[in-house]
Order: structure tokens, then C-alpha cells, then sequence
């Protein structure tokens, strides 16, 4: 059975991002994002409905989110859903899906110092000289998002 697992968001950051090393050595920066949605309903009124949307983001990547952007920043982000579970300090199951990021791009104008424009950043490609702006990394060992063991949950 083929299976398909994209996600693409735009949105503003809800908190700071937090960075966070795992014991590989390799950064993880987790933050927040609220995606809006507008539409009117059948009686013609304007409704909106905010989804809040936990991401994580792994290697040199944690690193420049975690540099450049803060609360209320917007940021494109396109990655992948990850389903976590685990038990509570009360004893009960919990659960929830997370993004994990493998591109992004900072949205707005560079005047209002949120670094926009240019390329996306993206792990898997080549170097590109683009302006002043967090460009996209060469590939590296801190580059690919940790499995097993190093997964800290």
C-alpha cells in the first residue's frame, strides 16, 4: 500500500524557539506555530479558526531557527507528521502528532528584521548565495533528524 506524509504550513510562532542538544551531539529546536483558517459560514459570517501546531526542527537548521526567529514571527515550514505516545506522570496514555521540519523559509520583509525572502532552507540543498539571510546548510552528520535511541521521548 503506498502512503504519502507532507505536511506545508505558514504561520507565526506561538513562543520562543528552544534549542536543545541530544546526547549525539545533535541540535533540536522545538517551537510553536498557529495557522490561521478564514471562511464564511452558511449565513454569511466571517468565522476563523486558529490550529496550534507543535514542530520540531533538527541539525544545523535547529540551529538558525533558533537564531533568527522568535515569538510572533511568521515561518513557512514543510516536513512530516510524527505520531508520538507516552504515558503521564498521572498513569494515563497521552498522545499527540508533532511536525518535524525538513525545509523552511522566514516570511516577511527583511525591514522588519524577520530575514525573508530568498530561498528555502533546505538541508538537502546545495549552498546558495542568496543576500544576507540564513541560506540553506551543507549537508552534514547534524543534518539528518536522529532515530531509535537518540529520539529523546
Amino acid at each position: 500500500m503506498a502512503s504519502y506524509n507532507r505536511v506545508i504550513l505558514m504561520g507565526n510562532l506561538t513562543r520562543d524557539p528552544q534549542l536543545r542538544y541530544l546526547p549525539s551531539n545533535t541540535a533540536v529546536c522545538d517551537f510553536g506555530l498557529a495557522t490561521n483558517r478564514r471562511w464564511r459560514d452558511q449565513e454569511g459570517n466571517q468565522r476563523e479558526e486558529v490550529c496550534f501546531v507543535d514542530i520540531e526542527v533538527f541539525g544545523k537548521q535547529a540551529e538558525v531557527v533558533n537564531q533568527y526567529m522568535a515569538k510572533g514571527r511568521p515561518i513557512l515550514v514543510e516536513g512530516h507528521l510524527r505520531f508520538e505516545s507516552w504515558t503521564g506522570q498521572d498513569g494515563q496514555k497521552r498522545s499527540k502528532h508533532r511536525v518535524v521540519a525538513e525545509k523552511f523559509q522566514f516570511v516577511g520583509s527583511r525591514e522588519q528584521g524577520q530575514g525573508g525572502g530568498g530561498a528555502p532552507y533546505n538541508r538537502s540543498a546545495p549552498p546558495q548565495d542568496s543576500g544576507p539571510h540564513p541560506g540553506p546548510a551543507g549537508q552534514g552528520p547534524n543534518s539528518v533528524p536522529p532515530t531509535g535511541d537518540e529520539i529523546p521521548f
